[in-house]
């Protein structure tokens, strides 16, 4: 009897874990499936268990000039955005691990301080600055506002990259005649690439998907995709924003496959001891 207790009390266990398995599965996936469905929807109406099929909802988007615009703006300026954070923040991020220097620690916290809360205020005090500059609804506004958000990853991360690297080979390559250019472009930064290579993959992704200060500083003329959202949203049928949504997301799901085999967690978790 206790045997057979001891099965029953297994297989309530089991069938409990399999329950929240399913109830978390259909939590996260749920949504992105209905949001597939939606975006291959001609229509889909009640008693309807599943959607009429077409493409003609992405040959509308595709079609929409404003869309194609803001598409466009997105894949120039989040690369450009990237592109200007890698060339400030890496030559940083080695200071910050190679050198000692006054207020180091408070300087490296104040970028993990500002993700700490809400930007919008951040967001509003650097348009301010960027109208008195006249960078209002300009390419380079919206490239300077995105790089605020590349911040934290293009410091942090790299800062614990360069932090791993056994000082000792560097030693050894001066020890043999190389400079100290030569030292870092032959034996510290192919070292470091694949940690600076999910940096760069994080910053991209933070400047595409940066909305809030895009709207503020490139309305009227100069919208990117997230910023597209909304007016899709707001003033468009559903299958629309689904189709919309999809093509936002395929940038990071995309990159996010291609450097899977350099996400570690060492490379993200180094960055955080001071």
């Amino acid at each position: 009897m206790s045997v057979g207790w001891y099965w029953a009390v297994g297989g309530l266990r089991r069938a409990v874990a399999l329950g929240a398995f399913l109830a978390l599965a259909a939590f996260i996936l749920g949504p992105l499936l209905t949001l597939l469905l939606w975006a291959f929807a001609g229509s889909w109406l009640f008693p309807n268990l599943l959607p009429e099929f077409s493409l003609k909802w992405w040959a509308y988007v595709l079609g929409n000039a404003d869309v194609t615009k803001a598409i466009r703006m997105s894949f120039l300026s989040a690369p450009a955005a990237t592109l200007l954070s890698a060339v400030i923040c890496i030559p940083a991020a080695y200071a910050f691990a190679r050198l000692e220097f006054p207020g180091r620690r408070v300087l490296l916290l104040s970028f993990l301080s500002a993700n700490a809360f809400p930007k919008i205020g951040l967001y509003v005090s650097i348009a301010t600055l960027l109208y008195r500059l006249n960078l209002m609804d300009t390419f380079a506004g919206v490239v300077l506002i995105q790089v605020i958000n590349t911040l934290l990853f293009m410091i942090w991360i790299p800062t614990g990259t360069f932090r791993g690297i056994n000082r000792n080979l560097e030693e050894a390559a001066r020890d043999v005649g190389a400079g100290p250019l030569r030292t870092f472009f032959q034996v510290t930064l192919p070292i470091a690439l694949p940690g600076l290579l999910v940096a760069l993959l994080f910053a991209f992704l933070a400047a595409f998907d940066e909305a809030q200060g895009t709207l503020i500083v490139g309305t009227p003329n100069h919208i990117t995709m997230p910023v597209m959202m909304y007016t899709l949203v707001l003033s468009y049928p559903q299958p629309v924003g689904a189709v919309f949504s999809v093509l936002l997301s395929l940038p990071s799901l995309v990159f996010l496959l291609v450097a899977q085999r350099y996400l570690r967690a060492g490379y993200l978790a180094a960055g955080y001891s001071l």
